[in-house]
């Protein structure tokens, strides 16, 4: 575990949901209030979506400028727009259509009846995060050096974290997480179905300012230890998701059951 790397375990999922929430929040004000504007990379999942749904749940939320919030996404199942798997339309449900969001800032992933080509939808989504990135870095006086990034700045990133310890849609020894030097990658064969998705690579993720990964359920345990043991990303993906600046688990009691007592000790919430 990197010294940048923090667990906070809580007791249940309904409290680890409502603490991301709470947690989100405050970090999207801090970010609003040094740059006037943030981005947040979203995630599907139990817990994500859940967590989502509690900010739109919290008073707080109405201190958030929602229509100076960037959304992307972290990976996306390739299938029309209006099926019930999309994340995109899952964070919709849960949060976006309760908020004052702009949607020229909201960047979902192409759906399957959209752009039909899954490749197409990979260069269309690498695309949009250039095009991002440079607008971006035309826009800032201090941008360091010449060189325009492949993505813009992702100020948290959130993941889910699978029972065999997948990220996004990167599984354990398959190409996804292998894939260098390409921002995005499409997926094929995933082993949970269905089987196409587009995801952002393990290099992309790991240009985050913040990482928050987040398991609920004793079912996560295993990929949790795994994760925070430092074992191959080929093997156990979440192990390889690092922040440049924060790596945040959160996790609840269930997940944290196979961590060793003096890697949790004084991390409970």
């Amino acid at each position: 575990m990197t010294g940048n790397t923090r667990i906070t375990i809580h007791p249940s999922f309904d409290v680890l949901a409502a603490a991301t929430a709470s947690r989100l929040i405050t970090r999207l004000l801090d970010v609003q209030g040094e740059r006037g504007e943030a981005t947040v990379v979203l995630t599907g999942g139990s817990v994500g979506i859940a967590a989502l749904s509690a900010v739109a749940q919290s008073p707080a939320r109405l201190a958030v400028d929602w229509s100076r919030v960037n959304f992307w996404w972290s990976d996306e199942r390739f299938v029309a727009a209006d099926s019930p798997d999309r994340n995109a339309g899952q964070a919709a449900a849960a949060l976006l259509d309760h908020v004052d969001v702009d949607p020229a800032r909201v960047h979902a992933m192409a759906a399957a009846d959209v752009i039909p080509d899954l490749s197409d939808a990979v260069s269309d989504y690498a695309g949009r995060l250039a095009a991002a990135a440079r607008r971006e870095w035309e826009n800032d006086d201090d941008a360091p050096g010449e060189q325009v990034p492949a993505v813009p700045r992702f100020d948290v990133l959130l993941l889910g974290i699978g029972p065999d310890a997948h990220i996004a849609s990167l599984f354990p020894e398959m190409a996804g997480i292998r894939a260098e030097g390409a921002p995005v990658v499409g997926v094929t064969d995933s082993p949970k179905p269905p089987p196409s998705r587009v995801s952002l690579t393990l290099e992309t993720i790991n240009s985050a300012e913040e990482i928050w990964l987040v398991a609920a359920g004793s079912d996560k345990a295993a990929a949790v230890g795994l994760g925070l043991a430092g074992a191959n990303p080929v093997q156990v993906p979440a192990s390889g998701a690092r922040g440049r600046v924060k790596t945040l688990w959160l996790i609840d009691q269930d997940a944290a059951a196979e961590l060793p007592a003096d890697l949790i000790r004084g991390e409970k919430e």
